[in-house]
């Protein structure tokens, strides 16, 4: 089995328990230090594990890599890690005191700080749009650029102010919140990175294989949902032609036809799962 968000080891651990002695799993994770915590969480295990320090859209490379098919079962947990958002210093969280950080993995060059200071006005407003799907985005990058004409924004606390006081809002969503999702999605190209996760899963998971998605906001969960779509048809020929000529093979059988979501009692017990919705798919012959 495969865990492609390892985080501090809370699946991986479920999974072992469940595989037997006999089985084997390979984790991806980005972090160094969530890395680190759980490889002493599951020490017990350490022999069946395959640890990969790496971004998950390297899937296909690793497996092979390590010689590590056929896989029978391959999931993605697409929610922040605890210690992203406990951490003032990684620039997560708006309500913290922080450099503007956001990056999953300390070891690429690009940060949240440097998309605000130094895209164009434009390229802020469309970053804040697209994967925020913030109405104000445009308000928000003039306001920034504004800004930083003065001097560069360096803090979370202090984006989070300037978003406060470039529009009006209403409701009880912190004004920052929408902006901040995009930042960090940019920062980790997380939406690149699923499109690229979700077709080499396929294509890794033996006969019987079932992938399983947990996403969180509605970008990644449309993308969950329309490439199981795509990986479901019979045909992707365009509807015009009167003929099917794509050739194409129909790969995986819904195992959800609508999303799994949490009860109230889950909800009540964690609140960070109120939003998270799981689609489940097994791999045809």
């Amino acid at each position: 089995m495969i865990d492609c968000t390892l985080g501090l080891g809370g699946h991986s651990l479920e999974i072992l328990k469940r595989i037997g002695m006999g089985g084997r799993l390979m984790a991806f994770e980005q972090d160094e230090n969530n890395l680190k915590t759980a490889q002493e969480n599951l020490k017990a295990y350490e022999q069946q594990i395959t640890y990969v320090h790496d971004n998950f859209e390297t899937l296909t490379e690793n497996v092979q890599k390590h010689d590590f098919a056929p896989v029978d079962a391959i999931l993605m947990d697409l929610g922040l890690s605890s210690p992203h958002v406990d951490d003032p210093e990684r620039g997560f969280s708006f309500n913290k005191e922080g450099p503007l950080d956001m990056r999953f993995d300390p070891r690429q060059t690009l940060t949240a700080e440097k998309i605000v200071n130094t895209y164009s006005e434009a390229e802020l407003a469309d970053i804040f749009f697209f994967y925020g799907e913030e109405k104000r985005a445009r308000s928000i990058a003039r306001k920034m650029v504004e800004a930083r004409k003065i001097k560069p924004i360096r803090t979370t606390t202090e984006l989070a102010e300037l978003i406060r006081s470039s529009a009006k809002f209403s409701g009880t969503l912190n004004p920052a919140t929408l902006t901040f999702q995009a930042l960090r999605i940019a920062v980790n190209r997380e939406m690149e990175v699923l499109e690229k996760a979700l077709d080499q899963a396929v294509e890794v998971l033996a006969p019987g294989g079932r992938l399983a998605v947990i996403s969180y906001h509605s970008l990644e969960d449309r993308i969950v949902k329309n490439k199981f779509r795509h990986f479901t048809r019979e045909c992707i020929c365009p509807k015009e032609l009167p003929l099917c000529q794509c050739n194409f093979t129909k790969r995986l059988y819904l195992l959800t036809k609508k999303p799994i979501i949490p009860s109230g009692i889950e909800v009540s017990a964690n609140p960070r799962s109120r939003s998270a919705k799981l689609r489940v798919a097994e791999k045809l012959e």
